[in-house]
């Protein structure tokens, strides 16, 4: 199974949700499993140390889920950040054990990371996705997200994943 997961902020409250699917080029209608997890009391935003914010919340939202069942993680963000230090998926790749791949996909170039990054442009949209990898090879990384299905340039499962965390409602 491949997990991709967001978090969304509200305050000093987020809600972060996973999407459970099979395969890279599964619709919305495929979707196995979606996970909720609520948390208070997050950590401000601080530019540079992002993970220490988000990555409490995927690991809750991780409680929820049976691992052993998880090929790979796609998150919202960077897994490498400027000059190679590590980024979210990075620091999550290392709370993992180093056992589940970790696919980053962000809208934003972070500037400095060119290195560790494959720009992958999907539609007609002018503007690319960046991928970041690690566990598997950032080539591989790529070509999953242009196999993801969708015409726009962000593939329809993750835009569905985007949509269920602005559904703010705390439960």
């Amino acid at each position: 199974m491949i997990l991709a997961i967001d978090v969304y902020y509200i305050d000093d409250k987020a809600k972060s949700v996973g999407i459970l699917f099979e395969q890279w080029d599964d619709s919305i209608s495929a979707i196995k499993a979606l996970i909720i997890d609520y948390q208070d009391n997050i950590n401000p935003y601080q530019s540079g140390r992002f993970f220490q914010r988000e990555l409490p919340c995927i690991l809750s939202l991780l409680s929820k889920i049976d691992l052993d069942a998880i090929a790979t993680i796609v998150i919202d963000g960077y897994v490498y950040l400027n000059d190679g230090n590590l980024g979210l998926g990075a620091h999550l790749y290392q709370a993992l054990n180093q056992k589940i791949p970790i696919v980053g996909v962000a809208k934003k170039i972070f500037s400095g990371n060119r290195d560790y990054v494959m720009a992958v442009s999907r539609g007609k949209s002018k503007h690319p996705l960046y991928v970041t990898a690690i566990g598997t090879s950032v080539e591989l990384a790529a070509e999953n997200l242009q196999l993801m299905a969708g015409k726009y340039r962000m593939p329809d499962l993750l835009s569905y994943l985007d949509q269920q965390t602005k559904l703010f409602k705390h439960e």
